[in-house]
């Protein structure tokens, strides 16, 4: 199957990269990261900030694995560990892969879509195994975290939500600077619903 998506005046051929999903939803993947305690993430800058709450309210934590810190207070309904989180650290995530590989040491860009509806365009500079089956495909407890991968988790969830009816399209590229040309032409061209609201 093509897909073209028109820009000034050229057209980009894009051929579908067929995906197998999962059958499970995952959820709580924040909860399985504790490589490190409490104690030990507050000394990252990027949560030294929760330090003072957390020595008031939560000491008897300190010494416990930061997975099992946030499961129990997010069970407890206490919404602190939300902080600790991305903007889309806290959903339901499905993993997903390419399975024929005739495109996927390729390089270019992608675009999901449902039923031919362009939802979302990005780049791709190393490999399309690697983006997708390393990256948007599995989403790891770290990528959760504040200082993880948001739009990983963000475009998951929607996969997610949606993938009896998502697609995956790419365009081979060489050239890693037209890459992310083009992919700025067609984000501001087409104006991908998943793109406006990734953060």
């Amino acid at each position: 199957m093509e897909l073209y998506l028109p820009q000034a005046e050229k057209a980009y051929l894009f051929l579908q990269i067929p995906l197998s999903f999962d059958k499970n939803l995952y959820t709580d993947v924040f909860a399985l990261k504790n490589n490190k305690t409490v104690s030990e993430t507050l000394a990252h800058k990027k949560y030294e900030k929760f330090l003072p709450e957390i020595r008031d309210k939560y000491s008897e934590y300190l010494s416990q694995p930061l997975g099992v810190f946030l499961i129990a207070l997010k069970k407890s309904e206490d919404d602190f560990y939300k902080q600790f989180l991305n903007k889309y650290g806290n959903e339901s995530y499905i993993s997903f892969k390419i399975t024929d590989l005739e495109l996927a040491n390729f390089k270019g860009i992608y675009a999901y879509c449902i039923d031919k509806d362009l939802k979302y365009i990005g780049r791709c500079r190393d490999s399309m195994k690697k983006r997708i089956n390393s990256g948007y495909g599995k989403i790891t407890p770290k990528n959760c975290y504040i200082d993880g991968q948001s739009t990983n988790c963000h475009l998951n969830s929607l996969i997610a939500k949606t993938k009896s009816t998502v697609t995956l399209w790419f365009h081979k590229m060489e050239c890693d600077t037209n890459i992310a040309n083009t992919e700025k032409l067609l984000i501001k061209e087409f104006n991908p619903a998943w793109n406006r609201t990734n953060g």
